[in-house]
């Protein structure tokens, strides 16, 4: 089964992505607006879906109009029963409020914008619905449709991925099907910089190779944000195999380069952010994997013994992220694959690997010892190695499936839909029963 994301699986109307409540560290908020990515401009969203959508200020003649029906409203409870004009000029900036976040949103995040609109404007409200604005919301998703249809037309990427031309080309990807963001990624194919071209770009690239020859850091980081939407529209439109990846964009598979990669597609820190949430629902986790029974009890038992050997913290991070596997129902050994060195067969298992983590250990070594290596294989293809390790591979495995659009493996989906929405807090609100029922016992 290939890792590929599958962009069509989920109708477009069908597949609905959620809030997301994370906030940028400083360092993150650099790499969206350091030097090396201020070209990306205005092409770049820099914050997610907010908690509380910020209704804009209308035009002169809207707020005119607003104001005296909101003075009536107050005095006597009377509703405005706007007309056409007015409600499609109140439509009209919504939406374009709306694209500085999402080109798809959800239905809760339709709620959030129809609920804040009457929450902003009372005299808007809707005689006799339950809410208030149900109307207001169905009106927001005709207008969205119809506004995604004008962006395509003049050639937004996010949106001209999906034209009937590209869906009946080469891709056999089906006209009622749909490219768009599955994990709650902010930027999913941006534009390319102001004043940039595909070309000027792809000198950038060949420029980029050059300073990874000479290892200047500071230059790589630089072009690697400057050329982000070259890379993510090649990556989301192409599909490339990632050997090609590989050989093209070469700095993209390093520990500091994936970070930060997933903070452009995200605005979201992986590792301090995947790191400090793990460890801190690793006590709850403990003690609801300690109420487990059956097999599964036991297996748990037998992973989390080795933390009584080996008290440090990656110890217990790599044991946390297995008990996690087992309690959700899938195998540990589906995500990471152990070898050892003196193994003929570590290098034939390796390339066998679709997507998955491999450690390497000496013969005859103890559970609790460090292994000789640990790295990351996608597509057969060692593209991370030398990592510290299992919990530091895990999280950028993540980051790796988020930068290459990578699905996850279906073996281990509910593993990484809690490692997505309830340790990143990436459409959080938007559980499968499984991990819900976890994610509640957390909670007890």
């Amino acid at each position: 089964m290939s890792p590929r994301h599958d962009p069509s699986s989920v109708p477009e109307e069908l597949d609905e992505a959620s809030s997301i409540s994370s906030s940028l560290s400083t360092a993150d908020t650099d790499i969206l607006s350091s030097p090396g990515s201020t070209s990306s401009g205005p092409s770049l969203r820099s914050q997610p879906w907010p908690q509380t959508f910020p209704i804009p200020q209308f035009s002169y003649e809207v707020e005119v109009q607003l104001e005296r029906a909101n003075c009536t409203h107050l005095s006597s409870g009377t509703l405005l029963s706007p007309s056409a004009k007015l409600k499609s000029d109140i439509l009209d900036s919504l939406a374009s409020e709306i694209i500085k976040y999402k080109v798809y949103p959800s239905s809760a995040e339709f709620d959030t914008v129809a609920e804040a609109l009457i929450r902003k404007h009372p005299c808007l409200k809707e005689q006799g619905s339950v809410c208030g604005y149900y109307g207001w919301k169905i009106s927001l998703k005709y207008k969205m449709a119809n506004y995604r249809t004008r962006l395509r037309g003049i050639g937004c990427p996010e949106l001209s991925i999906n034209s009937m031309k590209g869906k009946h080309g080469t891709t056999g990807q089906s006209p009622n099907q749909v490219k768009k963001p599955r994990k709650a990624e902010v930027n999913y194919c941006p534009d390319f910089p102001v004043g940039e071209t595909k070309e000027s770009l792809e000198e950038e690239r060949q420029a980029l190779l050059l300073e990874i020859k000479k290892k200047n850091q500071q230059q790589i980081k630089s072009k690697m944000g400057k050329t982000f939407a070259y890379r993510r529209q090649e990556i989301v439109m192409d599909m490339p195999f990632i050997t090609e990846l590989k050989s093209r964009w070469p700095a993209l598979f390093s520990e500091s380069e994936v970070n930060a990669e997933f903070t452009r597609i995200t605005t979201v820190p992986l590792l301090s952010k995947f790191m400090s949430q793990l460890d801190g629902y690793s006590d709850r986790l403990l003690k609801v994997f300690r109420k487990k029974g059956g097999e599964a009890g036991r297996k748990i038992r037998l992973i989390t013994t080795v933390m009584d050997k080996d008290p440090r913290i990656e110890r217990r991070r790599e044991c946390v992220i297995k008990g996690l596997c087992i309690y959700l129902n899938e195998e540990p050994e589906s995500l990471i694959k152990t070898y050892l060195d003196a193994s003929s067969d570590a290098s034939h298992g390796m390339e066998a690997i679709v997507m998955g983590i491999y450690v390497i250990q000496h013969e005859g070594a103890e559970p609790d010892e460090d292994p000789e290596d640990v790295g990351v294989i996608i597509e057969g293809v060692n593209v991370l190695q030398g990592l510290r390790n299992v919990a530091n591979e895990c999280v950028l495995l993540l980051g790796l499936i988020y930068s290459l659009n990578l699905s996850y493996p279906k073996e281990l989906k509910h593993t990484f839909e809690f490692l997505q929405k309830v340790v990143m807090e990436l459409d959080g609100n938007r559980l499968s029963q499984k991990v819900q029922v976890l994610k509640n016992r957390l909670l007890e």
